[in-house]
């Protein structure tokens, strides 16, 4: 297989480019800096096509290693043909490679085995192969009789004989894709409970049969969740005699003799004990890892939007991380995001003490003149919404309040980084620490969480998390570059998903700052213990420096093309002609675009062009709603069915995907995306339920 052309085929790229991707990805470049500072060599393909690309070469040389392998070890059985060479040369997928080795791969004992062993390989070749009439089977099958092998009857060779042709139909590459091909169209996903009885949240599928073509991503999750908590029974179900007749077909052609009746048993047999059951758990592997791979890729689509709002810069905030039994935990921070003060407060059930809340919320935003309150969207999270929103309008300054995620706040606040930043304070409090920052500078509060527990995707838990784990990071990592990093102000959190440096060396980078103080220069990372010029080159445009020595430092031009924006600022650039200019200074266009960009936007951030969080001041209840109202919300998730809004009640409201657009979308990614901000329509209140159905249809 040519690598690079099937590359190039399969993503509707140069070769050229797909062939300088390679190289440089074979040179320990990063992603984010290929796609940053490699435009020319890329075709500048974005980081998202580089990390798919990436993936596809990691399985595709795989799949040429496992290649020779299974060659290598088919010939060292003696066994290996030109033409199952070839076949296995062609093939396109791990999948069909492994199908052809099965017939060759050294097996546990099985009956089949069993009967090679007893010397009744030869009587299947002749029911294969020969007409014989019932005497003539008979006499050749006593042939093969041998007390010492315990063969010890006709009946007994036949049975074993018939065992061995048995788990042939069933190793057989093309059976198998034939009836895997067939059961994947006409196939049917057959969910039953294991006690009809029993309550759970299971009960939608306690009777349930889809085609398999047809069963969406989220329903392949929750039932193989089911049937992982013994809820639920999972079968396939298929026309069994119509697969075996199709294998009868083409086993048994024009043999019309006694062999055909042994075939026809054994046909039977292979197919109903060992193929279809081969086979169901393919297809249930195949469609639980392509409903995995949605939701991991839905995890980092709604990830990406999470982590790139834009920070709220100057402003004195209050955290709170709402609560019942335990209070509230409020902490006041200031404009970099330094804890100041923190208390607890309690205006929920049990203790009702909204008076006394309102109170100390007052004094607290008196004292430290707070601009805006973060509450934590868990538990109580409404119910403080409103003691807040009561207290703001009794104020006579302005305040604002908003909602935010607070997802795996409470992981932050029990870790050892957590305990590292704040050792003498509750854990309770760092989590209302980790919510007031999120607000100030989300992403760098974010990254100091494991990124799936960040909680914007649908069934996590139970997917391949070594997938998950890696996708995410690569969500992450990019969009730190993306954004840059203050080199003097970055947590290890942050510096370590900067291009090209480990957790090691972050560490590094904070204790020569703590050390020797501020980085002056982007030079100075040299003197960093583990950072040598290669990491250098991956990290340094990353890396900003504000009020350093030299103001390219505060942008992401890279310290290799210095000298092209040195000559750039003697130009009158902008009434030259762009191709010219890039040939007069022997850099390529896309470079110079970038570099003119960040001269004319130094320290540009662009989370300042995504929309900002909506701030409120008062609150709506469930009850002040109706049909028909249009509200302005924040989209919160985005999930297979749908998308969650927030529009500032007790619970989200979730425009169905058939409510999104007024033409037809596969997805609801394709207009939504976390953070947006979105006009809806309400046209449904279910008060008992605590369910809000909103459209965007006519808006």
């Amino acid at each position: 297989m040519d690598i690079l052309k099937t590359l190039a085929e399969e993503f509707n790229i140069k070769q050229i480019y797909i062939k300088n991707l390679v190289r440089l990805l074979d040179e320990g470049n990063t992603i984010p800096f290929i796609a940053r500072y490699r435009k020319e060599l890329t075709g500048e393909m974005e980081d998202k096509t580089i990390r798919e690309i990436s993936n596809r070469l990691t399985y595709l040389r795989n799949l040429e290693a496992r290649k020779e392998e299974v060659i290598r070890l088919i010939e060292e059985q003696g066994k290996l043909t030109e033409e199952l060479k070839e076949e296995i040369l062609r093939s396109s997928t791990l999948q069909w490679v492994e199908d052809l080795y099965r017939p060759f791969r050294p097996k546990r004992r099985t009956r089949a085995t069993l009967a090679k062993e007893r010397g009744l390989e030869g009587l299947s070749e002749i029911l294969l192969k020969e007409n014989l009439d019932e005497n003539g089977l008979l006499e050749a099958a006593k042939g093969f009789v041998d007390e010492e092998r315990e063969v010890n009857s006709v009946e007994v060779a036949l049975a074993g004989a018939m065992d061995i042709i048995a788990e042939m139909v069933s190793d057989d590459a093309e059976f198998r894709r034939i009836i895997k091909e067939r059961i994947d169209k006409r196939g049917i996903i057959v969910v039953e409970a294991v006690d009809p009885e029993e309550s759970s949240v299971y009960e939608m599928y306690y009777d349930y049969k889809e085609p398999i073509r047809t069963i969406a991503n989220h329903r392949i999750l929750a039932i193989n969740r089911g049937e992982r908590e013994k809820k639920l029974r999972v079968s396939i179900s298929a026309d069994a005699e119509a697969l075996i007749g199709e294998i009868k077909t083409k086993v048994i052609r024009d043999n019309n003799s006694a062999c055909s009746q042994y075939l026809e048993k054994a046909i039977e047999d292979g197919f109903k004990r060992l193929l279809f059951p081969s086979i169901e758990r393919e297809i249930r592997r195949d469609l639980t890892e392509r409903a995995e791979e949605e939701a991991i890729k839905i995890f980092a689509m709604n990830l990406e939007p999470l982590l790139m709002q834009p920070p709220i810069r100057g402003k004195m905030v209050m955290g709170i991380d709402p609560g019942f039994r335990t209070g509230c935990k409020v902490a006041v921070i200031d404009e970099t995001g330094k804890y100041l003060d923190s208390t607890v407060v309690y205006p929920t059930t049990p203790q009702n003490q909204i008076e006394a809340t309102k109170e100390e919320l007052k004094r607290l935003i008196s004292k430290y003149d707070i601009d805006i309150i973060a509450i934590g969207n868990g538990t109580a999270s409404r119910e403080t919404e409103l003691v807040v929103a009561e207290t703001i309008a009794e104020l006579d300054r302005k305040v604002a309040y908003t909602i935010v995620n607070e997802a795996g706040a409470s992981i932050y606040s029990a870790s050892e980084l957590g305990i590292e930043e704040f050792p003498d304070l509750d854990v309770t409090i760092r989590g209302a620490i980790s919510i007031g920052r999120r607000l100030q500078d989300p992403l760098a509060e974010l990254v100091k969480i494991d990124p799936k527990h960040i909680g914007v995707g649908q069934y996590q838990h139970d997917l391949n998390q070594s997938k998950l784990d890696e996708t995410l990071k690569g969500v992450v990592e990019d969009c730190v570059n993306r954004v840059g990093v203050d080199l003097n102000t970055a947590s290890v959190s942050l510096l370590k998903y900067v291009s090209g440096i480990s957790a090691r060396v972050a560490k590094n980078i904070v204790s020569t700052r703590e050390e020797k103080g501020k980085f002056k220069n982007r030079q100075e990372l040299l003197k960093v213990k583990g950072l040598g010029p290669k990491t250098f080159k991956q990290c340094a445009g990353f890396l900003r420096i504000a009020d350093g020595d030299n103001p390219l430092d505060n942008t992401a031009v890279h310290p290799e093309s210095y000298a092209i924006a040195s000559k750039l600022m003697e130009l009158d650039y902008r009434k030259m002609d762009l191709d010219q200019l890039a040939e007069e200074l022997e850099v390529g266009k896309p470079t110079l675009l970038d570099i003119i960009q960040e001269l004319e936007k130094p320290g540009r951030d662009p989370r300042d062009e995504m929309p900002k969080p909506i701030l409120r001041q008062d609150v709506l209840g469930i009850d002040d709603l109706k049909v028909d109202m249009v509200l302005s919300g924040v989209v919160r998730n985005v999930v297979d069915f749908g998308a969650f809004i927030d529009i500032g009640v007790e619970v989200d409201g979730l425009v169905h995907i058939s409510q999104i657009s007024q033409k037809y979308i596969e997805h609801p990614s394709e207009i939504l995306k976390i953070g947006d901000i979105v006009s809806v329509k309400i046209i449904d209140i279910n008060k008992d339920k605590g369910r809000i159905s909103l459209s965007m249809k006519e808006l």
